[in-house]
């Protein structure tokens, strides 16, 4: 059942507005760049993505607030503080292939998409995964892979990726992920720790990890095999093609 708020991208209409353009510029200068916030590529691109593209028509007049916003199916879109601070610590520089686990509304991806090669994303909720390819295809996001499915096997054909990116909490990397990761790769997750989720930066060194922690967060679980035993993660493993 489709839940509350959830409906389908915007047809027949302008994206933007001069108020909406307004807005945006205002959210960059006050939420982004006033903080932390300095790589000028991510601040670029946060100020040319309409947001509101993304989010239920009942919440286009927030979707410059300074929080998360729901989405439907149970799901929110992160506030912009957060999606920027953490493609600023994916340290893109344009040229790398980026793995997305959870698509949700699509507002990730199309931020990546402006500022890597190819991007790939996995959501595991078919509508959401729907919506969010048809709202990219409105504004233009042709290196941008939408596929629907469990985020915890990644996409094993199109690795290795040059760097992750996790938009759920979940207890850990699944090891297929960190496989698909390149040597020197970057993943950037929020993860679960005992004292609650914490905002994480890993680098592949050979067949481990090394983490480094950016603080406290809040975000929605990560669904799915993640949160199965051993057994039944590898019953559910999709076929590689």
């Amino acid at each position: 059942m489709v839940g509350s708020g959830f409906d389908p991208p915007p047809t027949g209409a302008p994206l933007d507005t001069p108020a909406q353009a307004a807005a945006r510029r205002e959210m960059v200068e006050r939420q982004l760049r006033a903080r932390d916030i300095h790589d000028p590529r991510v601040l670029t691109a946060m100020g040319s993505i309409p947001r509101q593209a993304f989010v239920p028509a009942d919440q286009r007049g927030l979707a410059y607030s300074d929080g998360a916003l729901p989405i439907g199916r149970g799901q929110t879109i992160s506030q912009p503080y957060v999606v920027a601070l953490m493609t600023q610590l994916l340290a893109l520089e344009g040229d790398e292939r980026v793995l997305e686990i959870g698509s949700g509304s699509g507002y990730q991806s199309a931020l990546l998409a402006q500022l890597a090669r190819e991007v790939y994303t996995v959501e595991i909720d078919a509508a959401l995964a729907d919506r969010a390819r048809a709202t990219l295809a409105t504004i233009g996001g042709a290196n941008v892979h939408v596929r629907t499915g469990d985020g915890f096997f990644g996409w094993p054909e199109a690795a290795p990726f040059d760097a992750m990116i996790i938009t759920a909490a979940a207890p850990r990397l699944p090891d297929a992920l960190r496989a698909q990761l390149r040597e020197g790769g970057r993943v950037v997750a929020p993860l679960e720790r005992d004292a609650g989720e914490a905002l994480a930066v890993g680098v592949r060194r050979g067949d481990a990890i090394d983490w480094t922690w950016h603080g406290a967060v809040r975000f929605v679980p990560m669904t799915g095999a993640v949160r199965q035993t051993p057994g039944q993660q590898e019953s559910k493993a999709p076929p590689h093609s």
